[in-house]
C-alpha cells in the first residue's frame, strides 16, 4: 500500500501581495469617471477610505507620525516600493522614486486612470481626517511614477 503525504498550507504562509488590486482600481475608477463623474470617484475614495483606514486613524490620534510611518515603512517594503523618508517633530515626508501600483500596472499593460493619483491623495486626506495631522500631495507624476507626500502638524 501506498502511503499517502498530506501538504498542510494556510493563506497565511504564502507572502501577500495584492498588486492587481490596483489595476481593478484603475478599471473601477474609470467606470465610475466615465458614467458618473469626476465627483463619483472621488466619493467612493473618502468612503471607502473612512471605513478601511479607521484603525489608523485611532492609532495616528495615540501616536501621530510614528503611527504613520510604521504603516507606509510596512507598505512599501511588502509592495517593492522605492521610497525615502524624512521625519522631524512636525513632518513626515515620503519621497517615493518608483511607486508599486503604477509600475505594476505599466508592466502589465493596464490602463491608468487619469485619476488614479487621486487615490493618494484623497485616501492620505480621509486617514488624516480629525486627527493632529493634515496631509498634502506636494507632487506626482503618473507618467514616472513618483511623488511627494507631506504629513505636517495642522496649525491650532
Amino acid at each position: 500500500m501506498t502511503k499517502t503525504l498530506i501538504m498542510r498550507r494556510k493563506a497565511s504562509d504564502n507572502k501577500y501581495l495584492h498588486k492587481d488590486f490596483h489595476g481593478a482600481l484603475s478599471c473601477g475608477m474609470e467606470y465610475l469617471r466615465r458614467r458618473y463623474g469626476k465627483k463619483a470617484v472621488y466619493d467612493y475614495l473618502k468612503k471607502f477610505a473612512k471605513t478601511y483606514y479607521a484603525p489608523l486613524r485611532r492609532k495616528i490620534k495615540k501616536r501621530g507620525f510614528s503611527a504613520l510611518k510604521e504603516y507606509f515603512q510596512k507598505i512599501y517594503k511588502e509592495e517593492s516600493g522605492i521610497v525615502k523618508f524624512k521625519t522631524t517633530e512636525t513632518q513626515l515626508m515620503i519621497s517615493v522614486k518608483k511607486c508599486p501600483a503604477i509600475c505594476h500596472m505599466k508592466a502589465k499593460g493596464y490602463q491608468i486612470s487619469p485619476l488614479f493619483c487621486e487615490t493618494t491623495r484623497i485616501m492620505n486626506e480621509e486617514i488624516c481626517r480629525g486627527t493632529p495631522i493634515k496631509a498634502v500631495l506636494a507632487y506626482f507624476s503618473a507618467a514616472e511614477g513618483k511623488c511627494t507626500q507631506i504629513f505636517s502638524r495642522r496649525e491650532s
